[in-house]
């Protein structure tokens, strides 16, 4: 049997990353004990992908506020505490939503309970809250399973009853991305349990290399036909061979469906509309903001050159060489086949209305 990969390790009080930078080399689990060691594994990507950075940080929260059991003397102690927590752990990456949806729905939820008379008993307060933050890890699993269940729906999609689908992906979106099972490596995981995947290509995603390092092995390790090719190499790939799709994560997803993913995202785009390949972008509603009219209004994060010019210490170019390394690029939505959510598979024109249906009956 595959083994079941799992980016972190988390019992009541007590929270391990694995450090994603070591992989695929070395399994080495680093202790979140404090706000201070979420906020650096978050930052310097020993964990990363838009949800698990959402979940890393509620968790490394609710371990802070099990390791201050009984100092808070009134709720308004805890109130403080939680919404300082938030604000310093949102510092840490500024493009993913996820991270910033996870500190406004949880500081709702703390400032509700403080307001309904939770002041008389502040550690069941602290319990409800630690609850809630707990409870994000089963719902993420459970939203990937749609969302790989509806993107391997749309895939296949007029496909004969007995094809096999070839996939691309780009980055990294799956079990190590996630809490557990993946987005669009999600869609690819349900193509392969339905015996409908041939293969999957993923992209070496430079400069951290997350599509070499992390998700060929996630496809080695779980047994996914797979095989890793150049950035540069997706153009040619598409021209001398047969891809039924490429599939792609979000870090935001704007009203429009402007969507903010790995650096590189957009040139898959472009190229997969050259040659009429369906690009679906795959990624939970927490992800999408429609704050934001269009991906102009989308921040993206630019990371340090160092990350550039040297791979794990090692000098790859001149240290006088400029450098512009930004994380992250947006797709416009007119390149755009579909967005999978955990609800259903939308063209960008119609996301809106939907998301604004959903959350609404959410709500209700």
């Amino acid at each position: 049997m595959a083994k079941a990969l799992v980016p972190l390790k988390y019992t009541r009080g007590h929270l391990e990353v694995l450090n994603q930078l070591l992989l695929p080399q070395d399994e080495v689990w680093d202790d979140v004990t404090c706000l201070e060691d979420g906020w650096q594994a978050i930052r310097h990507m020993k964990v990363r992908g838009a949800p698990a950075i959402a979940i890393v940080a509620a968790l490394t929260v609710a371990v802070e506020l099990e390791n201050r059991r009984g100092t808070f003397a009134t709720a308004d102690d805890l109130v403080k505490f939680v919404k300082h927590a938030w604000s310093h752990l949102c510092t840490s990456r500024p493009t993913a939503v996820n991270l910033f949806r996870a500190a406004d729905d949880l500081l709702k939820l703390t400032e509700k309970l403080a307001s309904a008379g939770e002041e008389q008993d502040v550690q069941h307060m602290l319990s409800v809250l630690v609850e809630a933050m707990e409870a994000m890890l089963e719902k993420d699993i459970a939203d990937n399973k749609a969302i790989g269940r509806w993107g391997a729906e749309a895939v296949l999609s007029g496909a004969a009853a007995d094809s096999k689908a070839v996939m691309v992906t780009h980055c990294n979106t799956g079990s190590l991305a996630t809490a557990g099972y993946g987005t669009a490596l999600g869609v690819v995981r349900a193509l392969h349990e339905q015996g409908r995947l041939e293969r999957c290509y993923c992209t070496e995603t430079r400069p951290y290399l997350q599509g070499a390092r992390l998700t060929a092995y996630e496809l080695t390790v779980e047994d996914m036909p797979g095989t890793l090719i150049p950035d540069s190499a997706v153009a040619s790939l598409m021209s001398t061979r047969h891809v039924s799709a490429i599939v792609v994560g979000a870090d935001r997803v704007a009203a429009n469906g402007d969507t903010a993913n790995k650096i590189g995202t957009y040139q898959l785009a472009v190229v997969a509309r050259h040659h009429g390949v369906k690009f679906y972008v795959a990624a939970p509603l927490t992800t999408i903001d429609l704050s934001l009219v269009s991906g102009k209004d989308i921040i993206i994060e630019e990371r340090p050159p160092s990350e550039l010019k040297a791979i794990r210490g090692q000098p790859i170019a001149p240290d006088a060489i400029d450098c512009w390394n930004p994380a992250f690029d947006v797709t416009t939505a007119d390149l755009i086949t579909g967005i999978v959510t955990e609800h259903g598979v939308f063209a960008p024109a119609d996301l809106q209305a939907n998301v604004k249906r959903i959350r609404s009956q959410s709500l209700s």
